[in-house]
């Protein structure tokens, strides 16, 4: 059964966005974290180290392990083409966790979705 993870629903026209160009750094690994992206248009690559781990497009989040965690950023995200993000403060991110149990599950489904795949690559 699919489940629904798009996060479309923060990424109206009138919410504040961030743009990069293509090949640019939005965070490195190891960098402090304070916020999880929602990509609005484009897409993200993310690595660690030389290795890709995931190439994501819109209505994909990333960078919420780190709110999550309280650690560093695990990886860096590097933008493939010409991205919009959609910065959500651990704030706002706490709020809507608190408020918005939905949204809460469909990143925890963002995680175990990627627990999973990571789960493969180390059979």
């Amino acid at each position: 059964m699919k489940h629904d993870t798009s996060f479309s629903v923060l990424t109206g026209n009138t919410i504040d966005t961030r743009s990069f160009k293509a090949g640019s750094v939005i965070f490195r690994e190891g960098d402090e974290a304070h916020e999880l992206f929602v990509i609005k248009s484009g897409e993200v690559r993310i690595q660690i180290g030389n290795r890709t781990v995931r190439e994501l497009s819109a209505e994909s989040i990333f960078g919420e392990m780190a709110l999550i965690d309280n650690e560093p950023r695990s990886a860096t995200a590097i933008a493939i083409t010409d991205v919009e993000l959609v910065p959500v403060a651990e704030k706002q991110f706490l709020f809507l966790v608190s408020q918005t149990p939905y949204f809460a599950l469909k990143v925890m489904r963002v995680l175990a979705e990627r627990l999973r795949a990571t789960n493969k690559t180390l059979v």
